[in-house]
């Protein structure tokens, strides 16, 4: 039987591969204005989560937690969403998401100093590898051309990458609470976009196949994946994850791939070479514990 560590590192491996999927579903909203979509995803993910509960018997009483939890997962949900659309508002998009995929390599970073969770030379070796694979895969192979004039795009994709390291860390203080309360953040998430879009952005009327992908989004990357996400940071093995999180970007491109919405490239395939690799090691140094 796997132990309860093994099983909440799992559910952060699917939570990965859920986000995977989010590049093919953001094709069909790329029309709808970004903090909209991310109210409508996170209102549905919330009542998804909140279904769940219902389902399982947990019911309302599953969200009680302590405010400095539900703090974490609300400013951590909002914060690094807001900052990732700031980022890609004001930095081209292959840069901002170079340094925004610095996250996975903080996780990994910060899991040193948690307590009873420590951090091997081969998890972090194996997180670079994966790493190296994602630079490869996004840049093709040229070289990057930081524009000083797009430092404010650059720096909010770096504090959102240490939002998301923070807050997936952090939340490590909270293993007693179920990850069902995550279905209050996102609820909260979805008001505090919702308040931004109108203040900032025109609404715009989803179309019947938007909202079809709007609801997938809200289930599937959203609700479910968030609340594996906190389990896996909670009670599962936070350095593996780290690497592993490498995997969203080269899977996601491999889905483009096969709908046709980008080209082959010889880069994808060593960005996937490099990902399995990283794993390995990642892997090899955390049975080695």
């Amino acid at each position: 039987m796997p132990t309860s560590r093994t099983r909440a590192t799992i559910g952060g491996i699917v939570a990965i591969l859920l986000w995977s999927s989010l590049a093919v579903f953001t094709l069909g909203t790329a029309s709808l204005p970004p903090f909209q979509v991310l109210a409508i995803v996170f209102l549905v993910g919330g009542i998804s989560g909140l279904a769940g509960n219902a389902v399982d018997g947990s019911g309302l009483r599953a969200l009680r937690q302590p405010w400095p939890g539900f703090l974490l997962s609300a400013v951590g949900l909002f914060g690094y969403h807001a900052l990732y659309f700031i980022a890609f508002r004001h930095a081209p998009a292959i840069e901002a998401n170079l340094v925004n995929y610095l996250w996975p390599l903080l996780i990994v970073v910060f899991a040193a100093f948690v307590p009873g969770v420590g951090l091997r030379v081969g998890q972090l070796v194996g997180t670079l590898v994966a790493l190296a694979g994602v630079v490869v895969m996004l840049t093709r192979g040229r070289a990057l051309e930081m524009d000083p004039a797009h430092v404010r795009g650059y720096a909010a994709a770096a504090m959102a990458a240490l939002t998301w390291a923070a807050y997936s860390v952090s939340n490590r203080r909270f293993a007693e609470v179920p990850s069902a309360a995550i279905a209050g953040p996102c609820l909260v998430v979805s008001m505090l976009a919702a308040i931004v879009h109108l203040a900032s952005e025109r609404t715009v009327a989803p179309g019947a196949l938007q909202w079809v992908v709007l609801v997938l989004m809200g289930i599937g990357p959203t609700g479910i994946a968030f609340r594996l996400w906190d389990g896996g940071t909670k009670r599962g093995d936070l350095a593996l994850l780290g690497t592993l999180s490498y995997a969203a970007p080269v899977l996601s491109t491999g889905f483009l791939l096969a709908s046709g919405r980008v080209d082959a490239h010889p880069t994808q395939a060593i960005a996937l070479a490099l990902l399995l690799l990283g794993a390995w090691i990642s892997v090899r140094a955390s049975r080695a514990r």
